[in-house]
């Protein structure tokens, strides 16, 4: 998924300077939006640190949307820690997705194509290679152990076997409609208003 790099190096800002009080690494992570105010990505979710947050801050990169009740110090500045940030510069989401393990097992739904376990998540060639099957986005799919081992060197339809959907070469945002559907433990509320999952809305 598309997750824009960290800030390695800004001239000038040290986020070792600040005093950090209780904050650990992985504390206040920060959202990061396009700058369409679209997350750049669901699956992961396109997070930064709250030390890359800050650097980001200093060299004018992004906007700040909303931010913690928390605050970071140095000898001469203090700042609220930023909790949703806006990037400056649009980040294109049509580019090919890369073919990866992730993606696939995303595209896929995190599940086996033939049964819908989501266990022992393996590769599956739905035409297999001695028939000349490729190792693509189109012949890949989501299988799990029991269900690949059943199958073996077979075509589904030699091994009884029924595909739920078949494999296809997705877009970006075919990924990031997938990725709506596994939303993280963690939303902090600052984040709602930019996310939108696929879970059942509570009736009050």
């Amino acid at each position: 998924m598309s997750v824009i790099e960290p800030i390695i190096d800004a001239p000038g800002i040290d986020p070792q300077e600040f005093s950090k009080d209780t904050l650990g690494s992985g504390a206040c992570p920060c959202l990061i939006l396009n700058a369409d105010y679209q997350p750049l990505s669901y699956f992961p979710l396109s997070l930064w640190s709250w030390q890359d947050a800050v650097k980001a801050v200093f060299l004018d990169r992004v906007n700040v949307v909303d931010h913690y009740d928390r605050t970071v110090r140095s000898a001469n500045f203090e700042m609220l820690l930023p909790s949703v940030v806006a990037l400056k510069d649009y980040v294109a989401q049509n580019r090919t997705p890369a073919f990866t393990r992730f993606n696939l097992f995303l595209r896929d739904g995190f599940q086996c194509v033939y049964c819908s376990s989501p266990d022992e998540l393996t590769f599956d060639h739905v035409v297999p290679r001695r028939l000349g099957g490729k190792t693509s986005w189109t012949n890949i799919s989501a299988a799990c152990s029991k269900c690949n081992l059943k199958k073996g060197g077979r075509t589904p339809k030699e091994a009884g076997m029924n595909l739920n959907s078949k494999p296809y070469k997705p877009t970006m945002h075919q990924l990031q409609a997938q990725g709506r559907k596994f939303p993280p433990n963690h939303l902090h509320e600052s984040w709602l208003d930019y996310l939108y999952w696929d879970v059942e809305l509570k009736s009050s």
